[in-house]
């Protein structure tokens, strides 16, 4: 289940109590605990940066608890789920110069980030790469078909976390002020296109240059993002 961002593992630690001392129970349930914890992030359902309750109180122990209390940790997943989306982008991306795979930024509430794990519970995060080119990469162009790499490291993102966060792959208008690399301005390359292939269709075959002002020179590319929310 996920509250604001952050991803609660609370688990009913049922533990056969018949014939055991109340110690033995306490004792009994902490380690329990300890070991689906230490399975969860073992098996990449949860982060390894977490906060843990014991009997309501924060950073306690698990040898803390006390029968009939409970034991809660509180997994920020963010870093998780941000390393796992880049993972998928750049396992579908060209490896020729690295250059693609290594434009990939990270955008949480307009301002690029680094630091994963100190992103707010309840932002938007956006996964996108700053290369002119990335929109073509997604949809390809002159007749040739693109590799849908946002798309579908969307939707493997999007199962991998299913309850815990929102994906959606969108076309986005991305501000100046976030990379010095975006936005990129058509040059009008498009509309030189389109001329021509007005002037000669049967020269281009099976390509078709519909009007479009999105793509006259002087207008910012929109950008193929991932768009990561807490569910």
């Amino acid at each position: 289940m996920a509250v604001t961002g952050f991803e609660f593992f609370e688990r009913d630690l049922a533990v056969a109590t018949a014939g055991l001392s109340p110690e033995m129970v306490n004792r009994a349930v902490a380690d329990f605990a300890r070991q689906e914890v230490r399975r969860v992030i073992a098996e990449g359902i949860a982060s390894a940066k977490y906060d843990r309750y014991v009997n309501g109180v924060a950073g306690a122990p698990e040898e803390a608890y006390r029968a009939p209390g409970a034991i809660v940790y509180e997994f920020l997943n963010w870093t998780l789920v941000i390393n796992a989306a880049l993972d998928e982008l750049r396992r579908r991306s060209p490896r020729r110069s690295g250059r693609y795979q290594d434009s990939f930024i990270v955008v949480a509430d307009q301002h690029v980030v680094t630091d994963f794990g100190s992103i707010p519970a309840g932002a938007e995060v956006v996964v996108l790469n700053a290369q002119p080119y990335t929109r073509k990469m997604e949809t390809g162009g002159n007749g040739r078909s693109g590799l849908a790499h946002v798309e579908l490291s969307g939707r493997a993102i999007k199962r991998r976390f299913s309850g815990a966060f929102t994906v959606k792959s969108l076309f986005l208008t991305v501000a100046s002020s976030i990379d010095p690399r975006v936005p990129y301005i058509l040059k009008g390359q498009y509309a030189r296109q389109r001329a021509a292939w007005l002037a000669n269709r049967a020269a281009f075959g099976k390509p078709k240059f519909s009007r479009d002002k999105r793509r006259d020179a002087g207008q910012p590319i929109t950008y193929p993002a991932l768009v990561i929310n807490a569910a």
